[in-house]
């Protein structure tokens, strides 16, 4: 069985007792960043009191390896081993590794399942306090072709109802992509970033003009909520 499991997005005590006890039992755990995974794997032991599988394998499982492992992983899969897959944060699949695996076990009828839980894009929408009726998540806001996004965005604007867009963006290009932004819809939007989610110094930063730009540390990745006004 293939269990994707979805893990704190920054305070680790936001573990679920089902993700805990799941993950201690598995044969095999595919973590995006073995060292995140292990931090994890001693705070479950803390809380719950868990013990981990002693001959508990972990592979180390991120986007540029993810074609490179597949066969193996599969391999295990068909042996009847237990595996688990998790991202350094949040729910896998949802710009994180994993989307190649879960599609081929689909398709090869291998059974699998989600274990639910935290998630950046949802918990940055709430915490916007922007009012909406629909949500589109694009994502990371891309590298290149950065005006021809922000004009499919435009266009989505109309065809949806009462939209608000999320996305997730680095801290070193923040800055510019918020003006870049604020320039093209002629700062007819308000913009939400959130940055240390559910850690102690979570930080909910509101932008509406240029004048705002200087408020936006450089430091911490960045979870976006795009409202445009009519």
């Amino acid at each position: 069985m293939l269990y994707i499991i979805a893990t704190p997005i920054g305070n680790l005590e936001d573990i679920s007792y089902r993700s805990a006890k799941i993950l201690s039992q598995l044969d095999v755990v595919l973590a995006e960043d073995t060292r995140t995974f292990l931090k994890l794997k001693n705070k479950i032991e803390e809380l719950f009191g868990f013990s981990f599988k002693k001959e508990q394998k972990v592979i180390s499982y991120y986007k540029e390896k993810e074609s490179e492992k597949l066969g193996t992983v599969l391999e295990l899969l068909k042996q009847g081993k237990d595996v688990g897959l998790i991202s350094e944060s949040g729910t896998p699949v949802i710009s994180d590794p994993g989307w190649l695996l879960v599609s081929t076990v689909q398709k090869e009828n291998i059974p699998f399942t989600l274990i639910p839980g935290p998630s950046a894009f949802v918990s940055a929408v709430v915490l916007s306090a922007f009012p909406f009726k629909e949500v589109v998540f694009l994502g990371f806001f891309p590298k290149r072709k950065r005006k021809r996004f922000l004009e499919k965005v435009k266009k989505a604007v109309y065809a949806l109802e009462d939209p608000v867009f999320v996305f997730y963006e680095s801290p070193h290009r923040i800055r510019k992509t918020v003006k870049e932004i604020l320039e093209y819809f002629d700062k007819k939007v308000e913009l939400c970033l959130c940055r240390e989610m559910t850690k102690k110094f979570e930080e909910k930063i509101f932008v509406k003009s240029l004048k705002d730009l200087g408020k936006i540390p450089e430091k911490g990745e960045f979870t976006v909520v795009l409202k445009i006004l009519h």
